[in-house]
């Protein structure tokens, strides 16, 4: 028996355990903090190393937004490329699927 509406049955499923799951680690984790990866590299390097976190220097310096506006901005301008790129790659397959 093929079922009309798989695809979107699976991603209702997909998107409930997601938040299930995120609402569950976000209600049992208290007075968690959440640190970027940048963050926590760095501290584990200078703990390595016996370089104090204050002295570590990055080999590229990065360019740091003169504003959190900028900043925010960039990172909106940098979803929608990437969204843009997913959304072609997506539609490429369907079309080539309907063509066939």
């Amino acid at each position: 028996m093929r079922f009309k509406y798989t695809l979107e049955l699976l991603t209702v499923i997909a998107i409930v355990t997601f938040c299930a799951v995120f609402l569950y680690t976000s209600s049992t984790m208290s007075g968690a903090e959440f640190a970027g990866s940048d963050n926590v590299g760095s501290g584990l390097i200078a703990e390595l190393s016996g370089t104090p976190l204050e002295n570590f220097q990055p080999l590229i310096p990065q360019w740091v937004p003169p504003s959190g506006e900028i900043e925010a901005c960039l990172f909106a301008l940098q979803a929608a490329v990437g969204g843009i790129m997913v959304g072609g790659v997506f539609g490429f397959w369907m079309g080539s699927q309907k063509k066939a």
